[in-house]
């Protein structure tokens, strides 16, 4: 996968230990997100989750990439390639920065994402979003994505699973 072509509109790049500050500094603003999912975001938990792998998965399917315009962060996602079954892509994260939120750039973003995975062979993508929180559930809900029913416990929080199908 070229990381590059999963938007149009930004610079992407991955994601490294020396940008755990910047990521932190976005991160740390999206403070609904951690009412739902806690324990509060850390320099050390982004280091954590730089490396975090699902089981059976190697580091060139992971991509934890940032969205930049310019030298401003404006985006940051974790992409895991053909999981948990071949064919899909699982967001196992995306957060905005804050200054940016509710100017269509997430949804942008998103678009860019899903219409690349389909051109490259996906046939959905997959992500959790935390039981009650309103912000993650319009978000993805307007984005075309839809519960699957399934749900399951991480960390004291309860993961509601959404899908959405790729038509390349």
């Amino acid at each position: 996968m070229n990381i590059q072509l999963l938007s149009n509109r930004y610079t992407i790049r991955d994601l490294l230990p020396q940008d755990a500050e910047i990521v932190y500094e976005v991160l740390k603003a999206n403070t609904i997100f951690y009412q739902f999912h806690p324990p509060m975001v850390t320099v050390e938990s982004i280091l954590e989750d730089m490396e975090a792998l699902p089981p059976n998965k190697r580091y060139d399917d992971k991509h934890y990439i940032g969205f930049f315009r310019n030298d401003i962060l404006v985006a940051v996602m974790d992409l895991i390639e053909h999981y948990p079954q071949n064919g899909t892509a699982l967001l196992g994260f995306f957060a905005m920065n804050t200054n940016l939120q509710g100017q269509g750039i997430g949804t942008a973003i998103i678009s860019d994402n899903v219409a690349y995975l389909a051109q490259v062979g996906f046939k959905k993508v997959r992500l959790g979003i935390d039981k009650g929180n309103p912000q993650s559930k319009a978000f993805w809900l307007k984005n075309g994505f839809a519960f699957t029913g399934e749900e399951y416990e991480s960390d004291g929080s309860t993961i509601l699973v959404m899908e959405r199908k790729l038509y390349g």
